[in-house]
């Protein structure tokens, strides 16, 4: 059976909150026809599959995505924790170069590869934190800022149109916000993710953050 590892993207400094993602190191031994089941058995926001040359396909519960920022951050991060690391991941949308900075792992993405959201500007993380899911009809980044002269933004992240209610912890939503503010940020998503952006070279946008690892398994839902 394929081995699964759960890992937990964008933790505090405590090493709590992140969001959950699954990653088949192996990822030739699920076939492609049962990948996207098997993603919606596991019901992450995102399940990740690692096929040669760190090349990556990113599903959630019901669909396929061409990237994705913390399932790219916390490939990144595992295949260097288990002596496979790549300078390079290729998930369809392109080339994602990765960097590991002391207890962080970066990515850097362009911001159009990010899913298209409504960028909502609030005026407090009250406000942020009061936005009722419901009250939403598509894919949504509600933001305000903290401080802004710090660069401190309190986030929340609904992604309906691909059968997430709320994201814990979004990397391509955050590095687009960041391209949008063309600043370095530092912004906390959901009950108390992290993630840290800012502008690089030729237009991309940097996002990273603290991995860890909770679980490996045996994953019987292969056939």
């Amino acid at each position: 059976m394929p081995t699964l590892h759960v890992l937990r993207v964008f933790v505090n400094e405590d090493g709590e909150w992140g969001n959950q993602l699954g990653v088949f190191l192996a990822g030739e031994q699920v076939p492609e026809g049962q990948r996207q089941q098997v993603a919606t058995e596991l019901g992450f926001s995102e399940t990740v599959f690692v096929d040669d040359e760190g090349q990556l396909r990113i599903y959630t519960p019901s669909v396929e995505l061409p990237f994705a920022g913390h399932p790219s951050v916390g490939a990144a991060w595992l295949l260097e924790r288990e002596g496979a690391a790549s300078e390079i991941l290729r998930p369809p949308a392109g080339e994602v170069p990765v960097r590991q900075a002391e207890d962080a792992t970066f990515i850097a993405a362009r911001p159009e590869w990010a899913p298209q959201f409504e960028y909502r500007h609030l005026d407090s993380p009250a406000e942020v934190r009061n936005l009722k899911a419901s009250a939403l009809t598509g894919n949504t980044y509600a933001w305000s800022w903290i401080d802004a002269a710090a660069g401190t933004i309190r986030a929340r992240s609904f992604v309906p149109e691909a059968g997430i209610v709320e994201d814990e912890a979004t990397g391509s939503a955050a590095l687009a916000l960041c391209a949008q503010l063309d600043r370095p940020v530092t912004i906390h998503q959901g009950h108390g993710s992290v993630l840290i952006c800012r502008p690089v070279d030729d237009g991309r946008i940097e996002v990273g953050g603290t991995v860890v690892l909770d679980e490996i398994r045996e994953c019987s839902r292969v056939n």
